[in-house]
């Protein structure tokens, strides 16, 4: 990485965005009317993105009901003059189809996402499941309905998830799961991977080589979510009220045993870099940001104050040196992760 290399990015063909962009999601327990207090400091948010230079923002039809949607387009019409880059998926909301990917429903929801955003053409599109039904009865639908969108240019680039199962999970569950992504991506063939990547996410191989490499090779590109793991990689436990908070995704029991070792390992972090203010943020977005160039990362967030805090902190690249203190901790939280994982009745911990 250079000292500029926070400069455009080229994630695929059409699509060149600032490497840090926002992660919209709007849980549907919050989906109040577009008045309310929650959509305004969303809103603010957006706002604070845009002056930060952020161009690329990402949400999906299941966000909210659709209500991340909506206030994504909402801004998008009121800022028509911004050169904004919008993704969204598809592949949980059924609605009376028999499938999320059967038959015309990829078009339809897609229609109502265009709708959604006030937009003509969406930047990428993802297929957010690896659920094609039985025996993968829809894939081959799926995959016919992404290239016609992409060529009557409703589409600019076609994503798939990336490799995914738990972060407490087996070696063997997480080698399934990339086994499984391998035999979608050839058949795919996407522009662009969509994967959650933080310090809980373990290495996996992929034809013998790890995720950025082989996306790399491939000419893909990668969008990489949940770089703060809600909160857990910044300090911020269960009882936090910061805006970092983990979301309700996370199992109480196992987050609360994490939460404290995270503070035994971030205090290591603290130490080698300091302790002012947005140093942990920094370091896991770092991180992030300088596994590859093909890299877009988009972070969460709820309030206007936290997309400042998250822009404002990157400052120069780490080097080699820091780089590989920061992945040794993170290494030491996954393998406690693990071992929570082992002790604890809990089945998923999804930061």
């Amino acid at each position: 990485m250079t000292a500029h290399d926070l400069g455009l990015r080229h994630l695929c063909h059409g699509i060149s965005a600032y490497p840090l962009g926002l992660h919209c999601d709007f849980p549907t327990d919050h989906a109040l009317p577009g008045g309310s207090v929650r959509s305004s400091r969303f809103l603010a948010g957006l706002h604070r993105a845009v002056e930060r230079g952020a161009t690329f923002f990402d949400t999906a039809d299941s966000y909210g009901c659709g209500h991340s949607e909506r206030i994504l387009g909402q801004f998008a019409k009121q800022n028509k003059e911004l050169a904004l880059q919008l993704s969204s998926k598809v592949g949980h909301i059924r609605g009376s189809a028999a499938h999320p990917y059967a038959g015309r429903h990829i078009h339809h929801q897609l229609e109502q996402t265009l709708e959604n955003m006030y937009a003509d053409e969406l930047h990428l599109y993802t297929l957010d499941s690896f659920d094609f039904g039985p025996g993968d009865r829809y894939l081959g639908n799926a995959i016919d309905a992404m290239r016609t969108l992409r060529e009557v240019k409703t589409i600019k680039a076609i994503g798939m998830r990336g490799p995914f199962t738990h972060y407490a999970a087996s070696p063997e569950k997480w080698a399934a799961q990339a086994d499984r992504f391998l035999y979608l991506f050839r058949l795919i063939k996407p522009d662009v991977v969509w994967t959650r990547f933080n310090a809980f996410t373990p290495a996996l191989s992929l034809e013998g080589q790890d995720l950025f490499t082989f996306t790399a090779r491939h000419g893909v590109g990668l969008v990489l979510a949940a770089p703060l793991a809600h909160g857990v990689l910044v300090g911020n436990g269960l009882a936090s009220s910061s805006s970092h908070t983990p979301t309700r995704s996370l199992r109480a029991g196992l987050i609360h045993c994490l939460s404290g070792w995270a503070d035994e390992q971030l205090h290591v972090l603290r130490r080698h870099f300091g302790d002012a203010p947005g140093t942990l943020a920094r370091l896991a977005l770092r991180s992030c940001l300088q596994r590859g160039d093909q890299c877009v990362v988009v972070a969460g967030f709820s309030t206007a104050e936290q997309v400042e805090e998250n822009f404002s902190c990157l400052g120069g690249p780490l080097t080699e040196h820091e780089l590989a203190i920061v992945d040794d901790v993170y290494a030491s939280l996954r393998a406690q992760a693990r071992e929570a994982a082992a002790r604890l009745p809990i089945r998923e911990l999804q930061p």
